[in-house]
């Protein structure tokens, strides 16, 4: 059923982009009395499962969920139509149209996708608000993957800087270790201020173990115990006795005070039966005393022993207590006008955008490759269960990275055909249909080539089980 709610948000999202994209290009052609002459979400290859044709354009939905496009007449795209390029300009084509005009129409897309991340980001702040989490108000510190604990990090650290900028929330954490180069850390560890040094940059390590982090998951969370919220019909927890207001102390005998312990300890024993140790009507933790849960004993008098089948992912069936929901985790909460709103939509899509450049500097580094993502990726990172806000925040950072990337300067890109037209203005030399014929081809082959390697490696990555 995960996998059903996160491909179902994907392909919503995706199709959200693809149409408000095209219509990007769309209207500007429009506007310039340029003919569309079709109009489709995803690509219809050898046929389509719908289509109609209004005045000129025929609009439709492929078969192909990889992408969309419109067809605007006299212009060299995918399509390699080389028949109507062989026939007289004609008034109402992209290519009798004048190169301001024509370089607007192919901004259009990306403006599009940028103005929707604004606009996204600005209705999520208006709608929900802000609320962070500081870094002080963090009652049992973090986990950290497995890459980060090599690096000298350890469960229940706080982190208080990274390099030489000051870690204040949560969301900081993610946004300087692939933003900048950071050489070292400083965390506070059971009351003492500890400074880590890496001999590697932090960003890098966590590039070259990638495949150390569950998919879809931060190299960090944040500690919390485990109280059941809500226990699947039919999973083993229910078959087990488990119930709402239960916290989970121990695995086998071993504690597991926080929510991290307990998926790594069921992770190793997936696919077998185990002893839970539970207090039944657990109390929230006392938040003065960061180490009260992890010196708790597992043998309290309320204490349960429960039997129950661990599936082979690891997962036994219920959803924990969130830690927003606990007592001793303090946000900072505000609420936005519309206009403040806009400011702090525009800045976050500013600093995504920023973030997702800096971060592809690994993409040249050894190995760098084989981090390329797919479809599978894409979708592995929407919630597990429908969540709006969690939707429309991923929906403008893909909107953002769809922007970016049509933007650079690779034929069959948006930005490919800018840069011709970049040529045609400095210089006052339209290029030959050849060099642009050609130029496109080579463009094709090599965005080709990238979907058919990030792909490839969701593929192998799903096929040795680390997706």
């Amino acid at each position: 059923m995960e996998i059903l709610v996160k491909a179902g948000q994907f392909l919503l999202s995706l199709s959200f982009l693809i149409v408000l994209h095209e219509l990007g290009h769309f209207i500007p052609a429009r506007l310039f009395k340029t003919r569309v002459e079709k109009f489709f979400l995803f690509f219809d290859i050898k046929g389509s499962l719908w289509q109609k044709k209004i005045g000129d354009t025929i609009y439709g939905i492929g078969w192909l969920p990889l992408g969309g496009y419109v067809k605007i007449a006299g212009m060299i795209d995918e399509s390699m139509d080389k028949d109507q390029l062989a026939k007289p300009a004609q008034p109402w084509e992209f290519r009798s149209k004048p190169a301001w005009q024509r370089i607007i129409i192919m901004l259009g897309g990306v403006t599009v996708n940028l103005i929707l991340g604004v606009l996204i980001y600005a209705g999520v702040f208006l709608y929900w608000g802000d609320r962070d989490l500081r870094m002080d108000n963090l009652p049992y510190g973090l986990s950290f993957a497995t890459p980060l604990e090599e690096a000298g990090f350890q469960d229940g650290d706080v982190v208080l800087s990274l390099g030489a900028e000051s870690v204040r929330e949560t969301a900081d954490f993610q946004r300087l270790v692939f933003g900048g180069q950071v050489m070292s850390a400083e965390v506070m560890r059971a009351g003492q201020a500890t400074t880590l040094d890496f001999p590697v940059e932090l960003g890098q390590v966590l590039v070259d173990r990638k495949d150390d982090i569950p998919e879809g998951s931060a190299p960090f969370s944040v500690n919390f115990p485990t109280i059941i919220d809500r226990v699947m019909a039919g999973s083993a927890a229910e078959r087990a006795g488990l119930q709402s207001g239960d916290q989970i102390l121990a695995v086998q005998g071993e504690p597991t005070p926080y929510f991290s312990d307990l998926t790594a300890a069921l992770g190793t024993h997936a696919g077998e039966t185990v002893s839970l140790t539970v207090d039944r009507d657990a109390a929230s933790p006392e938040a003065d005393n960061p180490e009260f849960d992890r010196l708790r004993p597992v043998t309290a008098a309320n204490s349960l022993s429960l039997s129950v089948d661990v599936g082979e992912d690891g997962k036994i069936g219920f959803y924990p207590r969130e830690f927003q929901d606990l007592d001793g985790f303090v946000f900072t909460e505000r609420t936005f006008g519309p206009v403040a709103a806009l400011n702090a939509g525009a800045n976050k899509t500013w600093t995504t955008l920023s973030n997702y450049v800096s971060s592809l500097r690994f993409l040249f580094r050894p190995g760098g490759t084989q981090q390329l993502g797919g479809f599978i990726t894409l979708g592995s990172i929407f919630s597990p269960t429908w969540n709006w806000r969690s939707f429309w925040n991923i929906t403008a950072l893909l909107s953002i990275i769809l922007a970016f990337m049509n933007l650079l300067p690779i034929p069959a890109l948006d930005g490919g055909h800018v840069m011709f037209l970049l040529y045609e203005m400095i210089s006052g030399r339209k290029p030959s249909d050849k060099v642009m014929e050609y130029g496109q081809l080579i463009g094709l082959l090599f965005v080709g080539s990238l979907m058919l390697l990030a792909n490839g490696n969701d593929l192998w990555k799903w096929f040795t089980g680390r997706i």
